[in-house]
């Protein structure tokens, strides 16, 4: 049983436009659209990684120290029965 090689003719229209849009993507993000919408964006993996490294986390981003996060805190069930507001 021997394979043919892979040859772009061999290959569906789908597949030929995901391969333009990888190449495509190493040269930045590809929008991908839906009736003039945008609905998925390209990326190379690198670009990828470049974006998520810079997420931080709510901690992160509200200073609180390294470890905050591990913390539990228990809040009580107020008994106090709701009143109205007075915006007098």
């Amino acid at each position: 049983m021997s394979s043919a090689p892979h040859s772009k003719a061999a290959l569906t229209p789908r597949r030929q436009a995901a391969l333009a849009g990888a190449e495509t993507a190493h040269d930045g993000p590809v929008i991908i659209t839906d009736r003039g919408k945008p609905v998925h964006v390209l990326l190379s993996y690198d670009e990828y990684l470049h974006i998520i490294g810079q997420q931080e986390s709510i901690v992160d981003q509200l200073g609180l120290p390294p470890g905050i996060e591990d913390v539990e805190v228990e809040f009580p069930r107020s008994r106090e029965l709701a009143q109205p507001a007075d915006f007098t």
